[in-house]
């Protein structure tokens, strides 16, 4: 149970960054760097990126909603919903975006998937 617990808060964690990078930090030398953007690729897509921030933030208030829900098999669903989720952004990301999603995304949270179906 403890493995699921950490692999579940570590992909929460990421979507918090995530939501940091694209609300926040975006259109800034670190969130450019952070997406391979340009400059003016930034700047023009800014309101989207915010927006998408946002649903990652979603899904970081989700996996943390299933991690402290009262009950643990209740809970357990929750996060496989979410991380479910998390999956297929992952994957649509990686094939529509940027590759490296696929690793970033995806396999962090099918990995808290397996973690969390085993009980581990």
């Amino acid at each position: 149970m403890l493995l699921s617990m950490i692999l579940v808060g570590i992909v929460a964690a990421i979507h918090i960054y995530i939501l940091y990078l694209e609300m926040f930090v975006w259109a800034t030398p670190k969130g450019m760097k952070a997406f391979g953007t340009t400059e003016q690729v930034a700047k023009d897509s800014k309101s989207l990126a915010f927006n998408q921030g946002l649903y990652n933030g979603f899904l970081a208030a989700g996996l943390i909603w299933g991690l402290v829900y009262p009950d643990e098999t209740v809970g357990q669903h929750i996060q496989l919903f979410f991380l479910g989720c998390v999956v297929i952004a992952g994957i649509v990301g990686s094939l529509t975006a940027k590759k490296s999603i696929i690793y970033i995304q995806a396999l962090p949270a099918f990995l808290a998937i397996i973690a969390v179906l085993f009980q581990w």
